[in-house]
């Protein structure tokens, strides 16, 4: 019996083991998000507009875009063809599924003007963008009330710009915790700041 407990022991040990080797070389971000210059923040088009709460989703994105020009790291794109990352944002309310008004232009903006601490931002929409699936594009709006189905915490994703449907494939990273994009703290932002750190660090210290 003893030995049975010394082989079980040995082999818990060995597999935790493993495991920590694993995630010790795991990519905690791919090389593209450490060289990234440029960002485009927008709200996930999966969103619909909530009776009770219309602008929480703008008020969430337009914090995301001043914690990111407060930190300095990126530069805001207005359109796809020129962000290397696209990051979604999508305010939870704690509900699994709640009535929303979905078809909503939500992410396009004529006009855009953002004072910040570390100086601000002027832009502005240049028209149709020319990237498909480009969130940002005016689209064919068609506000119809739905039932949405979504995640009851806030939710910060990444993905990849500067190429067609962008949002059609998998986050390069996720954040999603209650009010992980509540200002003017932005814990989204905090943590991506930190696992960017982590990254580079962990790229500094390859062969």
């Amino acid at each position: 019996m003893q030995y049975r407990k010394s082989v079980a022991l040995f082999l818990v040990l060995a597999c935790s083991s493993l495991a920590a080797g694993k995630d010790k070389n795991k990519v905690i971000l791919p090389d593209v998000v450490l060289q990234a210059e440029t960002v485009l923040v927008v709200i996930d088009p999966n969103a619909g507009v909530a009776p009770d709460a219309p602008l929480a989703n703008p008020t969430a994105r337009n914090d995301v875009e001043k914690a990111l020009m407060n930190w300095g790291r990126f530069s805001l794109a207005n359109d796809v063809s020129t962000a290397d990352l696209v990051i979604t944002v999508r305010r939870g309310n704690g509900k699994i599924a709640q009535g929303t008004i979905g078809g909503m232009p939500t992410n396009s903006r004529p006009v855009i003007f953002q004072p910040t601490d570390s100086g601000g931002r002027v832009g502005g929409s240049r028209g149709t963008p020319p990237t498909a699936g480009d969130p940002t594009g005016p689209g064919s709006p068609d506000p119809h009330p739905q039932i949405e189905a979504g995640p009851t915490q806030d939710t910060f994703a990444v993905y990849f710009g500067k190429r067609e449907d962008p949002l059609d494939y998998p986050a390069a990273w996720r954040y999603t915790e209650k009010d992980a994009l509540r200002s003017p703290s932005v814990p989204a932002v905090d943590a991506f700041k930190q696992a960017i750190a982590a990254a580079e660090k962990q790229r500094a210290s390859r062969p």
